[in-house]
Formats: structure tokens, sequence, C-alpha cells
């Protein structure tokens, strides 16, 4: 990398609540390795991170690449469908995680 824009990535962290977990997903710019946008959900249902991708898209123009795990939220058709579109290339990691979506 060599710029910024070039590659992004995200994430989702499960930090523990009294009752349960709160789940917050960060996208992030490999470069400059700045947080571009997050977002936090009670539930692991794609739309937090739709949502927190479609603010760093509108605020700094899409990425060349995605780079995320294979979890649910990220092999979402709301998630693969919304990086298409845009021209972005999908990275994704690793292999056999739970709930990941071949």
């Amino acid at each position: 990398m060599d710029r910024p824009g070039q590659a992004w990535c995200a994430d989702i962290t499960y930090p523990p609540m009294r009752r349960g977990f709160l789940y917050l997903v960060a996208i992030m710019d490999w470069f400059t390795r700045k947080v571009l946008a997050w977002r936090i959900s009670n539930t692991l249902e794609a739309d937090f991170c739709v949502e927190a991708l479609n603010e760093s898209t509108h605020r700094f123009g899409p990425p060349g690449i995605m780079n995320t795990d294979q979890g649910s939220q990220f092999t979402s058709l709301a998630w693969t469908d919304r990086l298409k579109r845009s021209g972005t290339r999908i990275s994704m990691d690793g292999k056999g995680q739970v709930g990941a979506k071949r």
C-alpha cells in the first residue's frame, strides 16, 4: 500500500457488557491505520456493518480493496452487493470460521 484508499479492512469485536455483549464494527484504512467509521449494535445483523461501510464510502470514496474475515456480516448480500456496486474488490481472510458462508 502506498496511498490512502487503496485498501480498507473491517472487523467486529465483542466488548462484554453486564448482560451479554455489545458488537462494535470498525472500518480502517490500511495505509493510514485510521478508523474511517464505526458502529455499535446489540445484534449481529449485517445492518450496522453496512451503515459503517456507507458512511466511510460517503466520506472518503470507495476503496480499491476491502479486506475482512468470512463472518456472516461480511459475506451477506447487503455487504458484498454494496462493495460490488462501488467497484471495490473483495478480499476475505481465513478458512472455517464459525458461521462463515462459502
